[in-house]
């Protein structure tokens, strides 16, 4: 069997790793071997943090709700308690942003929540 030189090869997967450690630090930048480490534990932080994000999101939209919902003389909790009671479908992504861009609309849905709780 014939010996295969693997330059160009090498090479090639060498480049890919350098160009996604384009903007490091130091010799994560331009050392093969630092930067493939650094570019795999990147790789680790960013699949992570994809799902992280999603939960530092949830809890933003919470404290909007409660900030909202506390400026009509309710709790986050029994908002929440009183628009699932309501049958009122609707999620937290939409209601904070009801709660920053339209006041008079999450009014109402205070009105609702306080009505099915019996206020």
């Amino acid at each position: 069997m014939p010996r295969v030189k693997r330059g160009v090869t090498a090479r090639a997967a060498h480049k890919k790793v350098l160009q996604k450690a384009k903007g490091f630090r130091g010799r994560r930048k331009n050392v093969f071997r630092i930067a493939n480490e650094a570019v795999m534990r990147a790789g680790q932080y960013a699949y992570r943090d994809r799902r992280d994000r999603k939960g530092e999101f949830r809890a933003l939209w919470s404290a909007r709700i409660n900030a909202a919902a506390r400026e009509h003389g309710m709790s986050y909790s029994r908002f929440m308690n009183g628009l699932k009671k309501a049958s009122v479908a609707v999620d937290r992504k939409v209601l904070a942003d009801i709660a920053v861009l339209d006041k008079p609309a999450f009014s109402k849905f205070v009105e609702r929540a306080k009505a099915s709780l019996g206020a």
